[in-house]
């Protein structure tokens, strides 16, 4: 294997995707616009709900709960008659409606269970499942405040003091940027590979690699890393301008040992594009492909969803995946300032996952070498 090769074979990849303008709009807009759209667009997060009253009951207390709705959860609250809440609903200009019951007040403080009704939009999912929770909390905190006569509870003994680390404005975007950016590495990684060895064989110029004085290995060596540089580029620049710059993500720990797991990241997935691309026919058989590899790899990383609330025996499947690895330690690293002495068992999972699966994609690489050969 001659290093002089694969530099050579590197610079032609590099040429080959600077030519393809889908592919160079497609790295622009994945590590930009994507990141910025996925950090200001958290579909669980509740923002701005309208949110509508019925107060039959027209007492201090009632009115307490109307004026404790406030942004930027929910929007100001709409009182409304009875008659209009159906109406209101049917035509989507309301997520919530509460209806107070008259006397609520008077059984209240008679001891009593008086019920409010809450009517909910189930069709705005995300917003309804968080936004009943807030609304549970919020009309419990205010009845019993209002029961107490103040604010506190004097005879409470104990005192619960709430340290937020990591993310102490509790800011969702800032956390769906990265998750958003990782997603991004692994399906760009995947895609390039792929597609720059199907288009090899679509343009009919793997024949002229056979012919020339190279050796599969260093072919394989210089797709992948050459499409590893473009993603680890896009990703230094997304890092500085999109997220600290754009979206203000306080980089905690080290982008420099980021950085450096995203090569051995990048090692494993665009290996992995190269076997796929080896599998594929053609490119719209390899979109499907990338489709059913991907998907699990970005739900059951950690990303998504925690780990933790997954069965046990997908947990254990998806150790073998260098995306759950790579998840873990980008937000040890990017969000609670981790060093070196606490990755490392992520950064070595990595490269092992990561030499297994370029030995695979390297032995069903030059079979496929071989038969083009013979074809």
């Amino acid at each position: 294997m001659r290093a002089a090769n694969i530099v050579h074979l590197a610079v032609k990849e590099l040429r080959g995707f600077a030519r393809d303008p889908v592919l160079l709009v497609l790295i622009v807009y994945a590590f930009t616009l994507a990141i910025y759209a996925a950090a200001q667009a958290i579909p669980d997060a509740l923002h701005d709900a309208p949110i509508a009253i019925v107060d039959e009951d027209d007492s201090p207390l009632s009115r307490r709960i109307v004026d404790a709705f406030q942004p930027p959860y929910f929007l100001r609250p709409r009182l409304i008659g009875i008659a209009e809440m159906d109406a209101r609903l049917d035509a989507g200009r309301d997520t919530f409606a509460l209806d107070i019951p008259p006397h609520f007040q008077r059984d209240v403080l008679a001891g009593r269970r008086p019920a409010i009704q809450v009517n909910v939009d189930a069709t705005r999912i995300s917003q309804a499942f968080t936004g009943s929770g807030y609304i549970q909390t919020i009309i419990d905190d205010t009845v019993r405040d209002f029961v107490q006569r103040r604010e506190r509870d004097p005879r409470a003994l104990v005192g619960l003091v709430t340290r937020v680390r990591f993310n102490p404005q509790l800011n969702q975007a800032w956390f769906g940027a990265i998750v958003e950016l990782i997603d991004n590495i692994t399906l760009l990684s995947i895609v390039l590979t792929g597609a720059a060895l199907i288009r090899e064989r679509e343009h009919g110029t793997v024949e002229h690699l056979l012919v020339m004085p190279v050796t599969p290995i260093e072919i394989m060596l210089s797709k992948v890393g050459a499409m590893a540089l473009v993603v680890l580029a896009a990703t230094a620049g997304s890092l500085m301008w999109v997220l600290q710059s754009l979206l203000g993500v306080p980089i905690q720990g080290s982008i420099a040992l980021f950085l450096a797991a995203t090569v051995l990241h990048l090692f494993a997935t665009t290996s992995m594009g190269i076997f796929l691309g080896t599998l594929a026919p053609s490119m719209p058989q390899f979109g499907l492909l990338v489709v059913l590899v991907l998907l699990p790899l970005q739900i059951l990383s950690g990303g998504t969803t925690p780990r933790e609330s997954m069965p046990l025996v997908v947990r254990d499947l998806m150790l073998a995946a260098p995306t759950t690895h790579f998840m873990a330690l980008a937000q040890s690293v990017l969000f609670r300032g981790a060093g070196l002495a606490t990755v490392w068992p992520q950064l070595v999972a990595i490269a092992a996952i990561g030499s297994v699966l370029f030995l695979i994609s390297l032995a069903q690489f030059r079979r496929t070498m071989a038969r083009a050969g013979r074809d």
